[in-house]
């Protein structure tokens, strides 16, 4: 329940502050006194845009709070749910406009998100504007009425989990489709690749054994020269190394018994020579194994041609990339080849949650029908005694082709004023004054299955007047014995006089502008102010006894 509403510096609002009383509560005032400025400072709790232009000149920030008791509302886990401080006897609801234009949002003094503070919101107040007449016409709004009074949210929200896992599987069978499509007009070009490389028959280190191997038989000859010339000088008779070698180490050994030392010479120079005989043996192999071959040589060079013009064409560096790209060419056409596959997989899986989307929406139909059943009986028992002696209501449910979010029913609300008029739509021949007599039963049906502690109606009286404004204030009334607090703000004196507590809104020209204001009236000031209602501007004694009457004072 609201108790109570500070605004400051909004409009023409300087300092604001509201108790609110339980039960059903009226508002009046003259045309332009606030009422709208007032409601506009609670659209801010409700996370509605905020407008730099509504904040009073000359001010740094507009502030709205709003407190509340939210004790039997079954809201604690929210405030668990969001780390905020749960106080079930003072709920303190606040945003701050300033005027750089940035806004700032509190619950129970914890910074929040705005949409944070409007999904609380909207859980705590509902506000019927005379806009909200036009939602009668949208099969959104008639199919959530029905979905209230059916109850259906835990079916509900097995619905949406379903449908939602069906559209997914939708996406990704798409996704696949397009994706083998394409996959498939490049798999011509991908298979010549694969075939190309394949056929390559590439080895990781071929290429630098390759290049090794060219260099050696591009220059085989000098190669072969030049080894036979360090044969030649290592192992000649006459003149080679080892045979001068070999004399040093004689004359070492001859010498070693008269000079020791010689003996450590002759060891070390005869390591060397032995290193030297087994050099000259294994140059001398190389040797006879080096020959030019031309056909070697053309291999080889064809080979490593082969692979440098691969690697220029896919533009990569080494043997090491190619073998690497041909794995991906490989796992890119068994992808192609699986793609049939899993989409038949994906088929069969998209028609079984198909068929289970299907289901529950069968059990959503069946809930909504009751619903609508209930609804047409309610709502004939709320308008004809609103002066709609031969109205007409009812709810056609079609099924539509294919399911969506909200399933397969579309909603369409018929209806007929008069007696055996033609069944219609009823934004499209209901009058101003019938759509809101609709939309306030609506709202009283729907108010019992919702537990909603405040709803506030704007003008939900236009096009109404006499006894059924009596009647419609009735319906507000008892609304508001049900642990529920009703506020209306109304012009009219019927539904003024019905209310348990009565506030005035009205303007005030001071020094520094005009500001706009609001009170509770006292009994006395209740009689004047309906009087005025009923009589105008000039103030009579049978206005007077009137407003008396209405009130039940006579």
């Amino acid at each position: 329940m609201l108790q109570s509403i500070h605004i400051e510096n909004y409009a023409l609002i300087e300092s604001l502050d509201i108790k609110f009383m339980p039960g059903f509560s009226v508002i009046t005032g003259e045309t332009g006194a606030g009422k709208s400025i007032i409601l506009g400072a609670i659209g801010l709790l409700l996370g509605q845009r905020a407008d730099t232009k509504a904040i009073k000149n000359n001010t740094p920030k507009c502030i709205v709070e709003a407190h509340f008791r939210i004790k039997d509302y079954g809201l604690k886990a929210f405030f668990y749910e969001n780390d905020i401080d749960y106080d079930p006897e003072d709920c303190i609801l606040r945003r701050e406009v300033l005027a750089s234009g940035k806004s700032r949002a509190f619950i129970n003094d914890t910074p929040v998100t705005l949409s944070l503070l409007k999904t609380l919101g909207e859980q705590l107040i509902d506000i019927h504007s005379q806009h909200q007449n036009l939602l009668l016409n949208k099969e959104e709004f008639q199919l959530n009425i029905v979905d209230i009074i059916a109850q259906d949210t835990n079916e509900l929200s097995e619905y949406h989990t379903r449908y939602t896992s069906y559209k997914q599987v939708c996406r990704k069978l798409d996704d696949l489709i397009d994706k083998a499509e394409k996959s498939r007009q490049d798999e011509d070009y991908i298979r010549f690749q694969l075939e190309q490389l394949e056929n390559a028959g590439l080895k990781e280190e071929e290429q630098e054994a390759l290049e090794q191997e060219e260099e050696i038989l591009s220059h085989a000859e000098e190669i072969k020269a030049s080894l036979y010339k360090v044969s030649e000088n290592i192992e000649n008779e006459d003149s080679g190394i080892l045979n001068s070698t070999g004399e040093c180490l004689q004359t070492l050994q001859n010498i070693s018994h008269v000079y020791p030392q010689a003996n450590e010479w002759s060891e070390r120079l005869n390591s060397c020579y032995i290193e030297l005989k087994d050099l000259c043996r294994e140059i001398s192999n190389v040797q006879e194994d080096i020959d030019f071959n031309p056909s070697r040589l053309e291999y080889v060079n064809e080979r490593l041609n082969l692979i440098y013009s691969l690697q220029q064409k896919h533009r990569v560096n080494s043997t090491k990339d190619l073998i690497k790209l041909t794995e991906q060419y490989r796992e890119t056409l068994q992808t192609i080849t699986s793609f049939d596959k899993n989409i038949e997989r994906l088929k069969q899986e998209k028609q079984n949650i198909y068929e289970k989307v299907l289901e529950q929406a069968s059990v959503l139909s069946q809930l909504r029908t009751k619903s609508a059943q209930q609804i047409e009986e309610k709502m004939q028992s709320l308008l004809i005694p609103l002066g709609m002696p031969n109205v007409r209501f009812s709810i056609k449910i079609s099924q539509k082709k294919e399911p969506d979010i909200k399933g397969t029913d579309s909603i369409a609300f018929l209806f007929s004023a008069n007696k055996n008029g033609k069944m219609q739509n009823i934004a499209d021949i209901a009058s101003g004054g019938e759509i809101a007599r609709v939309m306030l039963s609506l709202k009283a049906m729907i108010a019992g299955a919702v537990k909603l502690p405040t709803i506030i109606f704007d003008e939900i009286d236009t096009g109404v007047s006499g006894s059924i404004a009596e009647k419609m204030a009735i319906i507000m009334q008892n609304m508001g014995k049900q642990d529920r607090q009703v506020i209306s703000i109304t012009h009219l004196p019927q539904i003024a006089a019905r209310g348990t507590t009565h506030y005035k809104v009205y303007k005030e020209d001071t020094d520094t502008g005009t500001n706009s204001h609001i009170r509770m009236l006292t009994s006395e000031e209740r009689i004047h102010e309906i009087a005025n209602m009923l009589s105008g501007a000039q103030l009579t004694e049978a206005a007077l006894n009137n407003a008396r009457e209405l009130l039940g004072l006579n």
